[in-house]
């Protein structure tokens, strides 16, 4: 028989739902012509990846050397931890060596990983809300709760009501900046003010839960920078990927990167080797890891995203929904219409029959928001504008 827990997650209504939307949305293609359905469900990033990263994989594909596609270390090429090494060292200011750094199975693996590594049954996950609908999932995955936790009005870190949760069985903070789904970037003010209640706890109770920073939009902002935290909190960790930034979500490579200053961080990179092997990860693409070495640091040019961010604020305006302006990442975190009393779920059904398709935010914790990713064609974009406005207005 199917695990009754496994079971009652598949069968819940917000399962899966963006998935859904997103296969859903190639059937109306087929059915109604892709320039007449509007599919802002999946962020699924249409940049093609810079030309360092396409001249990488010409060159790693010409290797012919032996065993060029066999198992490595379950950390991954020294070369590669070495270069995410350097990378990590760059964004937040401190140095780092390649022993801090474990090659994952992109971002999805790499937090598993970490949450594998701390988590006893029972302990506790404490998330700003909203959050990227799979954080349930893979906290769950591994016995621990989510203790979710609101933001302010404008979706910055309400810290005071993160600490007011903070207990004996809180292992971990985390956080998502640039936020999926409402494109918040915490900056210094926030993170300073987080790490410092993260420390008197710790000085209190002598547990000192570490700080999760799932960065897979970390490059992806629009003129705010994202905080650096090795700085400002020994129990540190960094989880990430290449899939947003370079536009390679399809070839999973990721890390895991513990601040250097962290007082378990042997222990914690031992943890998250064997957790990589046993989850069945076993270790990273082998491939991507060679070109990934070679070409973290291209050159990307965002300013795409930029101009559909302006132009899908543009149309909510146009049809008189209210929403969050983005600071980074490629998401637009919209209100339901007051009408709809805050059914999310309903009001997303509602935009299929104008052949829209976006995410209904109590996915993602949400309740009365929807999500548009805004990561697909310009023109999809434009011919939105009288569909959404129908949709807001018609009974």
């Amino acid at each position: 028989m199917i695990s009754k827990k496994v079971k009652d997650i598949v069968e819940s209504p917000s399962n899966g739902v963006i998935r859904k939307m997103f296969e859903e949305g190639a059937i109306l293609k087929q059915k109604y012509g892709a320039d007449k359905v509007y599919d802002f469900s999946i962020g699924n990033p249409d940049l093609d990846p810079p030309q360092k990263v396409v001249d990488a994989v010409r060159e790693v594909a010409a290797d012919t050397s032996h065993l060029r596609h066999g198992y490595m270390p379950n950390a991954g090429y020294p070369e590669t931890r070495a270069a995410m090494a350097a990378k990590t060292a760059k964004e937040q200011g401190v140095p780092v060596t390649a022993d801090c750094v474990v090659m994952e199975v992109g971002a999805g693996g790499a937090l598993n990983v970490v949450l594998k590594s701390i988590l006893n049954a029972g302990e506790e996950i404490v998330i700003p809300c909203p959050y990227f609908a799979e954080y349930n999932n893979y906290v769950h995955n591994h016995d621990g709760e989510v203790i979710p936790v609101k933001t302010k009005a404008d979706f910055s870190l309400d810290v005071e009501a993160i600490k007011a949760v903070l207990g004996p069985k809180t292992a971990a903070v985390l956080i998502n900046s640039p936020n999926n789904p409402s494109g918040r970037i915490y900056d210094d003010a926030d993170i300073i003010e987080l790490t410092n209640a993260l420390k008197e706890f710790g000085a209190k109770t002598g547990r000192y839960p570490y700080l999760i920073c799932d960065e897979p939009y970390r490059d992806i902002t629009y003129g705010k920078k994202v905080a650096t935290v090795f700085d400002k909190y020994e129990y540190a960790v960094i989880a990430t990927s290449f899939a947003k930034n370079l536009s390679v979500p399809g070839e999973r490579v990721g890390y895991v990167c513990i601040n250097p200053a962290c007082p378990e961080k042997t222990d914690f990179i031992a943890a998250a080797i064997f957790c990589t092997r046993v989850l069945g990860f076993v270790n990273c693409p082998a491939f991507f890891q060679k070109v990934i070495a070679k070409s973290w640091d291209a050159e990307c040019d965002f300013s795409t995203y930029e101009k559909r961010m302006k132009e899908i604020c543009e149309v909510m305006d146009y049809a008189g929904l209210k929403y969050a302006v983005p600071e980074g990442a490629f998401y637009l975190w919209v209100k339901c219409p007051d009408k709809w009393n805050d059914d999310d779920m309903a009001f997303t059904n509602h935009l299929k029959k104008y052949n829209i398709l976006c995410a209904p935010g109590s996915g993602f914790a949400g309740k009365g928001w929807f999500r548009i990713a805004y990561c697909c064609s310009e023109q999809s974009i434009i011919n939105s504008k009288e569909a959404f406005f129908k949709a807001v207005h018609d009974e």
